[in-house]
């Protein structure tokens, strides 16, 4: 079964750099047909997409988001990441990483100073 989890700081101050990883088992992130994506969630908010990469790492981002987002991946760990640049308190959220319909637990991201 696949299982992904994420992690990184769950405090961030505005204008930083956010970095999260998402840990990936059951599954290789090189193989097969698969987008590996980062989905996040603000507070009372609904769910919005943010990013990809393909399993040839080939990389998909928000138009929204796209200027201030970089998602790369290591496959010798089986890990894929999400940076975002120069974060407000508009950041703050529940980021999730997800293969289909395989979701991480999600970790909370607070940008505060």
């Amino acid at each position: 079964q696949v299982q992904l989890q994420e992690s990184g700081p769950g405090l961030v101050k505005p204008s930083q750099t956010l970095s999260l990883t998402c840990t990936v088992s059951g599954d290789s992130i090189a193989l097969k047909y698969y987008y590996w994506d980062w989905i996040r969630q603000p507070p009372g908010k609904g769910l919005e997409w943010m990013g990809a990469i393909y399993a040839s790492g080939v990389t998909y981002y928000s138009p929204s988001l796209k200027s201030r987002t970089f998602i790369s991946r290591d496959t010798s760990k089986n890990q894929f990441t999400l940076q975002l640049s120069s974060v407000t308190p508009e950041d703050t959220a529940r980021y999730y990483c997800v293969r289909r319909e395989y979701w991480g637990q999600g970790t909370q991201v607070t940008v505060s100073s």
